[in-house]
């Protein structure tokens, strides 16, 4: 009988230092999560198109009231995700200090077509626990917007809902700021 095999974890200091040291690049397509380094899928041009979309609209509509930030790493407890979209509150040093934690983020975006399953479980639960107070996928799929808001530390949140063409959305942390789901999917 052969032994069982557990992978092996990295804290988020650790895989920092992989990447200050040049053991892992920006050019791989890899993200910590769960103390795991995880290959990402490869994105494809409905997704690619997606993303440069939500981000011309939210810097569009947002202007100074929040900072865009795209596929680029944000720090949890135990895992370094890179979501399709973050909204984070406004740095006088654009984050150079370091990678925004959960209380600097206003809203995570995952853009979704093959990865829908692992968006809703693996993601979703990682927010939660994390405290980031709100999430959406986009569903290229159905061609609907799921919200996820006010999460538990047991890695659900208290309110989900699935919104499609049509209806509007709001940003919880930017009252006011409302977008057609239409023009997010």
């Amino acid at each position: 009988m052969l032994p069982a095999r557990r992978p092996y974890r990295f804290s988020v200091a650790r895989y920092e230092q992989m990447i200050a040291s040049g053991i892992l690049t920006e050019n791989d397509p890899v993200e910590l999560i769960r103390e795991e380094i995880v290959q990402k899928m490869p994105i494809g041009d409905e997704h690619f198109a997606c993303v440069i979309g939500l981000n011309r609209l939210f810097q569009r509509r947002l202007g100074d009231a929040a900072t865009v930030s795209v596929q680029n790493p944000i720090r949890l407890a135990d895992s370094e995700p890179e979501p399709d979209v973050t909204l984070l509150a406004p740095r006088d040093d654009d984050y150079a200090s370091g990678k925004p934690r959960p209380s600097d983020i206003f809203l995570v975006v995952e853009v979704a077509d093959t990865t829908l399953d692992y968006d809703r479980e693996v993601k979703l639960r990682l927010y939660a626990e994390n405290g980031i107070g709100e999430y959406w996928i986009v569903n290229l799929a159905d061609r609907s917007l799921e919200v996820y808001r006010q999460p538990r530390p047991d890695g659900t949140y208290r309110e989900a809902r699935t919104l499609r063409p049509g209806e509007l959305v709001e940003v919880q942390a930017l009252p006011g700021t409302t977008f057609p789901v239409g023009d997010l999917v």
